[in-house]
C-alpha cells in the first residue's frame, strides 16, 4: 500500500472550536488517519499531521482547506509566524511505497481543485513547483499576507491555479511536495550549550564562520560572512540547553534523510564530541520517523557488529533503538513513533492469532480461513526456515566466504515471509469479497448488471491471490535449494523442510486457482490464469525435486 503524509499549516492557533472543525474534516475522511494536531497561541497557527493512501489524503486535505476558508478570516489574523493564507502551506510527503512523483501529482491535482472550486489562489512550491523561482516557500511568502494584494498585481506573481485576484478573507495557499523532515536531538553529558553548538556547526550543512589567522571572522567583498561548510548535506543543527533534562543537546533537522542518515550523523557527532571531552549519551526523536530510516540504522549497526541483516524487522528496529540510545530520556514505543506502524495499528487478522487460535478457527465449520490461507502460511514457514538456515550459515566458523550470498537469502527470506503472512489474510478476504458480491441486491436490471460485474471481479480476485502464492512459492523453493546446496550442513534437514513447505504451498494454492477459475465468465482471463498456474506449478515441482535430491545426498554421507 502506498502511504503519503500531509502536514498542512492553518492560520488559527487559539480558537479550539475552529481547529477541531478543521481537523474533523480530516478524521472524517475514510482512509485518512489524523496523527497530530499542534496549535500555537503565540504564532496563532496550527500544524496538523495526517497520513493515508494518496487518494484519501488528497480528499482529506481538500476538505480541510475548504473548512478553513469558511472559518478563518485572514483580514483579522495576527500571529508571530510568517503566513499568507487561511491554509498557509500544505506539503505532501512520500512515506511507504510512494514516490516524490506521486506527491507532486497529488499536490498539483489538489492545487487545481482548490483554485477551481474554492477560488483561492494557489502557488506550487518545492518539488511541485512550476518553475525554479517558485521552489522556496520563503520566497513565495515574502511580505506575507499584508503584501499579497500588491504582489498579485504583478503578472510574474500570478498563481499556478485559481484567480489572480487578492482574496481578502482566505489569502493564498501554497501547496507542494517535499521529503520527510526528521526532528532529532542528540544528548550530551554536559550543560554547556557552547560546547554542544561547537559540535553542531561541524555537522550541519551551513557549517561555521571562517576565521583568519588572527581569529577574526572572514568577510567577502560585499561584507558577508564566509562560511566553512559542515560535513552533512540536508542537515541543520544547533546546540541548546534543556532545563527539563539538565543537559545540552544538539538539535538536528534532517531535511532529506535519504541524503544524510541519522546513524551517519550520530556516529560523526560521537567523534566530534570526543574531541572536546564530551560523550553522546543517547538521542531523542521529536515527532515521527519513517520506517526505512530506522531500518537503515538497524542494518548499519548490525553490520558493524558482524551480524547478518537477514533477521526479522522487529530485530532490526530494536538494534536501531539500542544503538542510537533512543530510549535514554523516555521510553521509545516503536508502534507510536514509526509513522507506518501508527497507520497500521496493532497487528490484526489471522496472522496476529496465536498458533492454537488459528488452528481452532481453521477447524471450525466456517469456510474461511481454508486451504488458501493454509497454503500462504506454508509459504511463510518455508521462507522463515530458509532465512534461519542462512543466519546459521552466516555465524558458522569456516563458512565466512558464503556470507554475502547468505545475507541476500536471509533478507529476501524475511521479505517473503512477511508477504506470505499478509497473503494468509488476503486469501480469506478474497473469499469474503466473493460472498459479499453474491449478496448484492438484484431486483432491478441495473442492480443485476452491477452484481454480475462485482461477482466477476471478486472471482478474479479469488483466483489471482492464490496464483500470486504459487508464484512466490517458486521463489521460496529457489531459496530452499540455495541453502540446501550452500548452507550450514548441520541445517540441511531444515532446508529440506523449507522445500517441502514451499511445494505444499504451491500445490495448495494451485488447487485454489483451479477451483475459482470455472466461476469466471471471461474465458480469456480464465485461460491466462490456468496457463500461469500450470507453468508455475511445473517449475515448483522441478525445484522441489532438486531440493529433495540435494538433501538426500547430504544426509546419505
Amino acid at each position: 500500500m502506498k502511504l503519503i503524509e500531509c502536514v498542512p499549516n492553518f492560520s488559527e492557533g487559539r480558537n479550539r472550536q475552529v481547529i477541531d472543525a478543521i481537523t474533523a474534516e480530516i478524521s472524517g475522511t475514510e482512509g485518512a488517519l489524523l496523527l497530530d494536531v499542534d496549535p500555537g497561541a503565540a504564532t496563532n497557527r496550527t500544524v496538523v499531521t495526517f497520513i493515508g493512501p494518496p487518494e484519501a489524503v488528497e480528499e482529506a486535505a481538500f476538505r480541510a482547506i475548504r473548512r478553513a476558508s469558511q472559518l478563518i478570516d485572514m483580514s483579522k489574523h495576527q500571529g508571530e509566524h510568517p503566513r499568507m493564507g487561511a491554509t498557509d502551506v500544505c506539503p505532501f510527503v512520500p512515506v511507504q511505497g510512494a514516490t516524490m512523483e506521486d506527491c507532486v501529482a497529488v499536490a498539483r491535482r489538489l492545487g487545481q481543485r482548490v483554485g477551481d472550486e474554492l477560488q483561492i489562489p494557489v502557488y506550487l512550491y518545492e518539488a511541485a513547483a512550476s518553475r525554479p523561482g517558485r521552489r522556496s516557500l520563503a520566497d513565495i511568502r515574502k511580505g506575507e499576507y499584508e503584501a499579497l494584494a500588491e504582489k498579485m498585481k504583478d503578472p510574474s506573481f500570478a498563481p499556478d491555479f485559481g484567480p489572480a485576484v487578492f482574496d481578502e478573507r482566505s489569502g493564498a495557499t501554497v501547496i507542494g511536495a517535499r521529503e520527510f523532515l526528521i526532528a532529532y536531538n542528540l544528548n550530551l553529558n554536559t550543560r554547556d550549550k557552547k560546547l554542544a553548538h561547537a559540535v553542531a556547526v561541524e555537522l550541519r550543512e551551513a557549517g561555521k564562520p571562517k576565521r583568519g589567522p588572527d581569529g577574526k571572522i572572514v568577510k567577502d567583498a560585499e561584507g558577508r560572512t564566509v562560511n566553512v561548510p559542515g560535513r552533512f548535506k540536508e542537515c541543520r543543527a544547533v546546540g541548546w540547553y534543556i532545563e527539563e533534562y539538565g543537559r545540552a543537546q544538539i538539535s538536528i533537522n534532517f531535511t532529506n534523510y535519504k541524503v544524510t542518515s541519522i546513524h551517519e550523523v550520530f556516529d560523526a557527532a560521537r567523534a566530534e564530541a570526543a574531541k572536546r571531552g564530551l560523550r553522546v549519551t543517547g538521542s531523542e526523536l521529536v515527532g515521527l520517523i519513517p520506517l526505512d530510516a530506522v531500518l537503515a540504522a538497524g542494518d548499519y549497526y548490525l553490520a558493524k557488529q558482524g551480524k547478518t541483516t537477514g533477521v526479522p524487522e522487529k530485530e532490526r528496529v530494536h538494534a536501531a533503538i539500542l544503538s542510537l540510545g533512543l530510549a535514554e530520556l523516555s521510553p521509545f514505543d516503536a508502534q507510536q513513533k514509526i509513522i507506518e506502524y501508527r497507520y497500521r495499528g496493532a497487528p490484526k487478522g489471522l496472522k496476529a492469532m496465536r498458533l492454537t487460535e488459528f488452528a481452532d478457527e481453521l477447524s471450525s465449520d466456517s469456510p474461511a480461513p481454508g486451504g488458501g490461507s493454509v497454503a500462504a502460511l506454508l509459504g511463510s514457514l518455508s521462507a522463515s526456515l530458509s532465512s534461519m538456515v542462512a543466519a546459521l550459515t552466516w555465524s558458522k566458523a569456516g563458512m565466512e566466504s558464503s556470507r554475502p550470498a547468505m545475507k541476500e537469502i536471509g533478507v529476501e527470506g524475511q521479505r517473503l515471509k512477511d508477504w506470505f503472512l499478509e497473503a494468509v489474510d488476503r486469501d480469506t478476504d478474497a473469499f469474503n469479497a466473493v460472498l459479499a458480491a453474491m449478496r448484492l441486491p438484484k431486483k432491478t436490471d441495473e442492480e443485476v448488471e452491477a452484481r454480475v460485474a462485482a461477482v466477476e471481479l471478486a472471482n478474479q480476485g479469488a483466483a489471482r491471490v492464490p496464483l500470486e502464492v504459487v508464484d512466490r512459492s517458486v521463489r521460496a523453493l529457489e531459496l530452499a535449494l540455495a541453502v540446501a546446496r550452500d548452507g550450514n550442513p548441520n541445517s540441511v534437514s531444515d532446508a529440506g523442510v523449507a522445500g517441502a513447505c514451499a511445494l505444499a504451498a504451491a500445490e495448495g494454492a494451485s488447487l485454489n486457482v483451479r477451483i475459482n477459475v470455472p466461476n469466471l465468465t471471461d474465458a480469456e482471463v480464465a485461460g491466462e490464469l490456468l496457463g500461469d498456474q500450470e507453468r508455475l506449478l511445473a517449475r515448483a515441482r522441478e525445484l522441489a525435486s532438486e531440493v529433495r535430491d540435494t538433501v538426500d545426498r547430504a544426509l546419505a554421507r
